[in-house]
Formats: C-alpha cells, structure tokens, sequence
C-alpha cells in the first residue's frame, strides 16, 4: 500500500488533542455568501446568539465574545486588558499553559508568582491557600482548566474558592474542555472563561471565545494606567460592540458560520449526553491501554475525559513511530512538547472524534504500528477497548 493513499480528506483520520475532526455540515457552513458584517444586520443576529449559545456551553449569563485569532488570543487578551504594571498575579502551573500565562503576566508588566506542581498531580485549594498567606496582595489568578500537554483536568471549582473568599478575580483556560466537560463559570464563580473554536467543539482554528464577568469590566474600567493595545483591548468591545453594535475589527465570518454550526450539532445533542459521551470513551481508552500495559500519565484523579496522555513505552522513537502511524495506517496521534517531548504520546478524543467508530480504527492503527514497530503489547488494544462498547 502507498504511503500516500491516507493523505486525501476523506481517509485519514486526525485523533490529536486539536485540530480535531470537523464535520462535514460544518465545512460547508464555511462556503456561505460572505457578507459585509458591519452592515448585515442578519450577521448582527447570528453573532449575538451564537454568544449566548457559547455562554450555555460555558455555564455562564455574563457576555461573551467571539475574537478572531486562535485560542492563545484569548488568554493574552484577558491578560493584557486585565493586569497592570506591578500586579502580582497567582499563576497556577502544574502544565505547560498554566506556565505560559506567566509569560503573558510579564508582557503587561505584572508580577506572576507562580503555584507549581508536577505534570502529573491536580493542585487543590489547600495549595492555593498557602500561595495566597505568602501573597495577600495578589489582585487576579490564571487557571488552565484542562492541560492538552499532560492529559490532566484540574479541579477548578475547589481551586477557585480561596480566590472568591477575597475578592481575587480568576482567569480560566477552559479550551480544551469547553464541550466535552463540565465547565459551570457561574456556579464557580469563575470572572473570565476562555475557549477556542478548534477544540471539543471541533470547528475549524481561528476563533478565540471569552466570557468577561461584571466585576472583570469593572477592574478595567477602573485601571490607573491604559491598556497597551488595540487589538487585544476587551474594553474596546464593550464600549463598540456590547453598547453600540459596532465590531472593533471586521469579524472572521467565514470561521463564525462553521462555529455556529459546530454549536448547533452539540446543542442538537445535548451538552449532557456529549459531557457523558467523553466521559464514557475517555474511560474505555484509558482502559485498553491499561490492559495493554501501557502507563497513562497523569495519576487517576487526575486524568482529563478529551485527551488522554500515555508513557512512550521505553526504547521506542516517539517520531518515527508517529509517521509510521499517520504514513502507512492514516492515523495521527500527538507527542508532547516542553518538558513532555518525547515521553508521552496523546490521543485527542474530543467533539467529533470522541466517537466509537474513530477510535475503533485508531486502535487498529495502532496495534499495527506498533506490531511494526516490536513494541510488544500484553493485549490487543483494539479488542480491550472494543470489549467495553
């Protein structure tokens, strides 16, 4: 068989922690007539109710926006808008994007003290207790809801409940799990959630989403210096669009038709039964790789329900054994990167992938691979978790 017979659309198949697979009705929303957004008013209607629509998905009646940029716009903006010159920031970092806030703490002129933990282990309450005792002038906390690099799901409402209890306002990268878990910004008392189009609600990348809390508006209202940006500038939406229906800059139109989509097949079948449906799968894949005697990364409590992060076996080349994956069996699985590169490959089964049928042929996949490859398996991958459906 040709090592080129998987590169059309329509036989490979994409199991990474996102990109994800994007369904066939989103990609032809991409083909709509576009339209001069600033003018149509049938655009002003779509776009405002996509937002609420993205607000139930994220558990919260506070407004919500759809910024053109991939997800990190997201997290920069809410940074860059939020925190000031000498503003010490709780950054909670038990991964590699809890890390990364602080990089963009530093870029606003803020201090990040940071609560680090290993890759593999949730942070509680407790730890952030103790951060918070060191530092009773911390005003703002970054959260990263799930860490794609590490397979791990924080525990997010206990996290938060120091930081309500004095007034810290909270920042939560929920992108990677917007859609396939829980995620209640309300009832947790979460002031800005962030999420982006290309993750569990598998549309394609370019959208960036953020829900912005009263009190959030309120912080940067009241800023003693400006905000050092346009484009990443929050206030400019509100001042343009909430209050006046003008868009800061012409919105993706495009990326938005395939977002309201994508919302519109996960509303059609219900964010519980797709929360339930990625617990389910997430479960049975963590599973088979057990039986197969494979190590999955993060500690059990600890483990996120759309990627699932495994110990490359030892002796085994993460690359090579990747391209053969996606070269001759169509099937691309993620490595890690940073102080995860080449220790833990990753299955993204979120939104669209988060399906039996795909991971049915992902396992096939791979125990072929790794037949090729003489990793040698305790059990069929394919059959354990084929045994749990």
């Amino acid at each position: 068989m040709s090592k080129m017979s998987f590169r059309t659309n329509y036989e490979k198949l994409l199991m990474t922690p996102g990109p994800t697979i994007v369904d066939e009705r989103v990609r032809q929303a991409m083909a709509r007539p576009i339209v001069n957004p600033d003018l149509d008013m049938d655009f002003f209607d779509l776009y405002r109710d996509l937002c609420c629509r993205l607000g139930s998905l994220m558990g919260t009646n506070n407004d919500v926006l759809i910024l053109s940029g991939e997800g990190l716009l997201g997290l920069e903006s809410a940074v860059i808008s939020l925190v000031e010159p000498g503003d010490k920031v709780l950054c909670v970092a038990n991964g590699h994007f809890g890390e990364g806030f602080g990089e963009f703490v530093q870029i606003a002129g803020g201090q990040p003290i940071y609560l680090s933990g290993p890759y593999d282990r949730i942070l509680t309450s407790t730890d952030v207790e103790k951060v918070l005792q060191q530092h009773p002038d911390i005003r703002l906390a970054t959260i990263v809801h799930c860490e794609t690099p590490s397979g791990l799901l924080n525990p997010v409402a206990d996290l938060i409940e120091p930081l309500k209890e004095r007034g810290i306002l909270s920042i939560v990268d929920a992108v990677s799990s917007i859609g396939g878990e829980n995620v209640a910004a309300d009832t947790w008392g979460i002031d800005v959630v962030l999420g982006a189009s290309q993750k569990a609600l598998s549309a394609p990348p370019g959208l960036a989403l953020i829900s912005i809390s009263p009190r959030a508006w309120e912080r940067m209202e009241k800023r003693r210096s400006p905000i050092r940006s346009y484009y990443l500038n929050l206030v400019k939406w509100r001042d343009m669009w909430l209050n006046n229906s003008v868009f800061p800059y012409t919105p993706s139109i495009s990326d938005i038709y395939a977002l309201d989509a994508a919302v519109d097949i996960l509303t059609h079948e219900g964010l519980d039964n797709a929360i339930n449906r990625h617990f389910r799968l997430a479960e049975a894949t963590r599973n088979a790789l057990r039986a197969a005697g494979l190590t999955i990364f993060p500690q059990p409590d600890a483990a996120a329900n759309t990627v699932t992060a495994f110990c490359i076996p030892e002796g085994v080349d993460d690359a090579s054994f990747r391209e053969n994956l996606w070269q001759d069996h169509g099937v691309m699985m993620a490595g890690s990167w940073g102080k995860l590169a080449s220790k833990v490959w990753r299955i993204g089964h979120m939104g669209s992938g988060a399906h039996p049928e795909n991971l049915l042929r992902f396992f096939a996949a791979f125990d072929a691979a790794a037949k090729q490859a003489g990793l040698p398996l305790a059990t069929s991958t394919l059959t354990a978790f084929a045994a749990q459906l």
